[in-house]
């Protein structure tokens, strides 16, 4: 169905903005991840928690950078389209979102444990870490049983997404409370018992080594909290256009205009994610130049192929084919360099 008479010019920069972000945001993530899988010195338990956040992040990142294609390919062609993974898409938006939150959670119970209880060493053993892991994405899946049972996601014809209609009812303040202000909360409830647990410590008399080591996972659950807090503060367009529904219609285009804000939010926080530092090396750096110039060769190879493909068959020629071809040759790309990568060439 044609939308030509409601179609705003403005809508295509803005979706191409949001590609921009969320590409930004995979590729970082995937680098980060490759990073840490092959950088020995990454192999630490602290590091097995920042590679979870980093996949729930290319997780939620996906998710939306696949409902952003789906939007720009409705704006482009000006038209009120349905697909079948619609819904799909939405449940797993959420499913990201829940993961990332929780994800910094963990990373704050682990550097708590480290310094209250430094005697419990099954607390901070990988094994019991990689179990909490897994714990944090059965109940990531599960958190979106609801959405489900009440069927509350749907197309929003001026948005061209897949979300949930802002109105008052349980689902969208099961959202608030159980997606965001307890892992929030937590996080900051965990800071401020840190901060306090320090301070006696300075008081009494305490080895310096362990002095040493409570403020820097101090430290570390410092800069967890600035990203929870720049995370809540992009996050706030959101939350506020959710809490307008319970009163009134929210504005036109409202999800679009709110996931601007979480987009750049999330190329934020990938961006300048702190404990990352702790593996930039001179050889981290070198396998990463190498593994981009792979890519890239092995992009400008396929866009070729792309180009030559798409000028014999008109038939292929939609925007959304070519969105999946595109797609498809960076994930090409990034495959053909994989093997560089472990062989160390």
């Amino acid at each position: 169905m044609s939308i030509e008479n409601s179609f705003q010019s403005w809508l295509i920069p803005f979706d191409i903005l949001n590609l921009i972000c969320l590409f930004l945001v995979i590729i970082l993530a995937l680098l980060f991840l490759f990073l840490i899988i092959f950088n020995k010195t990454c192999h630490t338990v602290p590091m097995i928690l920042v590679a979870n956040s980093c996949s729930a992040e290319l997780i939620f990142a996906s998710s939306i950078f696949s409902m952003a294609i789906f939007t720009l390919t409705n704006d482009l062609l000006r038209r009120e389209y349905n697909d079948s993974f619609c819904i799909f898409r939405g449940y797993a938006i959420y499913v990201g979102c829940y993961a990332q939150n929780y994800s910094y959670f963990l990373q704050a119970i682990y550097r708590y444990t480290t310094v209250v209880y430094p005697a419990r060493l099954f607390w901070r053993s990988a094994k019991f870490q990689l179990f909490l892991i897994s714990l944090m994405w059965m109940s990531a899946v599960i958190s979106i049983l609801p959405h489900i049972f009440y069927k509350k996601f749907s197309y929003l014809v001026g948005d061209q997404m897949c979300e949930m209609p802002s109105e008052l009812s349980f689902v969208p303040i099961y959202n608030v409370t159980w997606f965001f202000i307890i892992p929030v909360n937590s996080i900051l409830f965990i800071y401020f018992k840190l901060v306090r647990y320090v301070k006696e410590m300075n008081i009494h008399v305490m080895p310096v080594n362990t002095l040493l080591r409570a403020e820097r996972e101090l430290k570390m659950v410092y800069r967890i909290v600035i990203l929870v807090t720049f995370l809540a503060i992009l996050g706030i367009p959101y939350a506020t256009f959710a809490i307008m529904g319970f009163f009134t219609a929210p504005p036109k285009y409202h999800f679009r205009i709110a996931y601007i804000f979480v987009n750049i939010s999330l190329t934020t926080i990938i961006t300048f994610h702190n404990d990352l530092k702790q593996f930039y090396s001179q050889d981290s750096f070198c396998m990463v130049r190498t593994f981009i110039s792979y890519v890239i060769s092995a992009e400008l190879f396929y866009s070729y192929s792309l180009q030559a493909i798409y000028r014999t068959r008109l038939f292929w020629q939609s925007a959304q084919f070519q969105f999946f071809l595109i797609s498809l040759t960076w994930i090409c790309a990034f495959l053909h360099a994989t093997p560089h990568i472990f062989t160390g060439q």
